[in-house]
Order: structure tokens, then sequence, then C-alpha cells
């Protein structure tokens, strides 16, 4: 029964790309605007961003929020881009796209958004520390997966939200992951949902790949550095959150793994996860 739940629901994914608020066109044509060896001007990043009117606004809005602290006003979305950067640009609209996916669909009642929020910005932060200390992938792009991360836990919730439940239910009785609990609710995990979905949205393989593989990182055919820094932020972020659980013992395995010392890494993440950005990033988003 549920292998064939499970198929269902994966047919039904790439319909995500339908929810956006805007084109997945203005996704890919964003990033491939916004990489390392793109010589787009800003002109042409605020060309293609104002194709959304939306997308323009809400940027605008954001870029003049207290949470960037902006002494003059910003009345253009090429003034945003140079003042905030391009790299918080194409985060603002990847959130903004997500937010308002979420916003579509009831979640269950005890799937708190903000809490999501909070957890996604927390791990973002972290795995771009993580990527500075061992050298490893692209800060940047990894605070970007990790802001993405998860977010097939999302997806599940608003279109499966009784399997979600019973997921949640599993992991907490047998006090497994979350990622071991749905691999035995129905043979796949929230990473693969969540890169289904990126994958549909034509975003880059630097982001999707680290996604996919951010239970499992050394299975990964490529990125699979990337996806371990995911993979040690995620749990990191979860032990702060959780001492006793069972996400503990698993970080102290992945630094063993990646030489790295336990207390360096957890205390960067319960520094990041006291500090005021988080909750900032939260309200920005409300």
């Amino acid at each position: 029964m549920y292998q064939e739940k499970i198929k269902d629901f994966l047919r039904e994914l790439s319909n995500t790309r339908e929810d956006l608020p805007f084109s997945p066109a203005l996704l890919q044509q964003l990033h491939s605007q916004t990489g390392e060896n793109s010589n787009a001007t800003m002109q042409q990043i605020g060309e293609t961003l104002s194709k959304d009117q939306g997308v323009t606004a809400r940027i605008l809005s954001l870029a003049n929020s207290s949470y960037y602290g902006l002494q003059a006003e910003v009345g253009s979305v090429e003034r945003a881009a140079a003042v905030i950067g391009l790299n918080e640009i194409r985060n603002i609209v990847l959130m903004l796209g997500v937010q308002r996916l979420a916003a579509k669909y009831p979640l269950p009642d005890d799937f708190v958004l903000a809490e999501y929020w909070e957890h996604h910005f927390l791990v973002g932060t972290v795995a771009k520390e993580l990527s500075r200390l061992v050298g490893v992938g692209n800060p940047q792009n990894l605070f970007t997966a990790g802001l993405l991360h998860d977010i097939g836990k999302l997806i599940t919730a608003m279109f499966r939200p009784d399997d979600w439940q019973a997921m949640v239910e599993l992991a907490e009785d047998e006090e497994i992951v979350d990622s071991e609990a749905e691999d035995r609710y129905w043979g796949v995990d929230h990473a693969v949902i969540g890169a289904l979905v990126l994958k549909s949205w034509d975003l880059p393989d630097m982001l999707v790949e680290p996604v996919n593989w951010h239970h499992s990182p050394e299975l990964a055919p490529g990125y699979s550095n990337e996806a371990t820094i995911i993979c040690l932020a995620d749990y990191a972020a979860h032990a702060v959150a959780d001492p006793e659980g069972p996400y503990a013992g698993r970080v102290e395995q992945l630094c063993i793994d990646m030489e790295l010392d336990l207390d360096e890494v957890m205390e960067i993440t319960d520094e990041l996860a006291e500090s005021d950005e988080v909750e900032e990033f939260v309200q920005l988003l409300n």
C-alpha cells in the first residue's frame, strides 16, 4: 500500500512548479545571471526580476526593512542587488517562492512554519561557516542549499499530511532520525522528495544534489563534499536543539570522518543558534 502511495506522490511532485508564484524560467535565468562566472550587469538582473511585479515589490520591501539596516531608501531592484548582494537577492526570490507555495495549502497543526524556517536558516548559516572552515564548496551556494535542504518535509506535510504525521510519530516512538522513519514508512526520504521538487523548478545541480544526498552523502555521485557539509550542519542544528536526541551521536561520527573537532562544530552551531540573526530572518519572511 505504502509503495503505491509514494509512487503516486512522486509522480505529482513536478506539478509544484505550477504552484510557484513566478515562472521557473525566472529562477533559472536568475541563477545563471548571479553565478560565479556570469558577466550579467545589474541592469540585466534588474530586468529579469522586473518581469514579475510581485517579486519586484517584495524585494524592495525586504531591502528597505530593518533586517538590512540600510541608511538610504532603495527604489529599484538594480539598486537592491547592488546594495545587499546578488546572492541575497537570489535567496530572497527562492524563499518567496517557498513561502507563497506553503501559503496555498493548509499545513498540519503541529507543523510550525516559523520553526521550520528557523532550522533552515540555522543550517544554512552553519553550512556556510563549515564550508569556510574546511575549504569545501562555495559558502554562498551551501547557504542556499541549507535554506532548501528539508523542503521535502514541507512538501510532504502540504500534500500528504496524514503520512507526514505518521512518519513523525514513528520517528518519535522509535527514537530514530526523520529520514530513517521515512525510509521505513514508504522507502523514500524527504531529501529525495525535495530534490525532485527543486529539479522540477529547474534549479542547478549545485543546489539540487547536496539536498538530494544530505542524509547519505557517502553515496552521492557528485557534490558529495557539499552534501556532507549540509548533513553535518543539519545534524548539528538538531543536536543543539535536542542534545539527548538521536542526532547527537551522528554529529560526533561525522566530525570523526571529516577530521573536525566536535566541540568547535557544536560551538559554532550554538553561537549561531543563539544569535539574533535567526529570529530576525524569520520575522523578515513574515
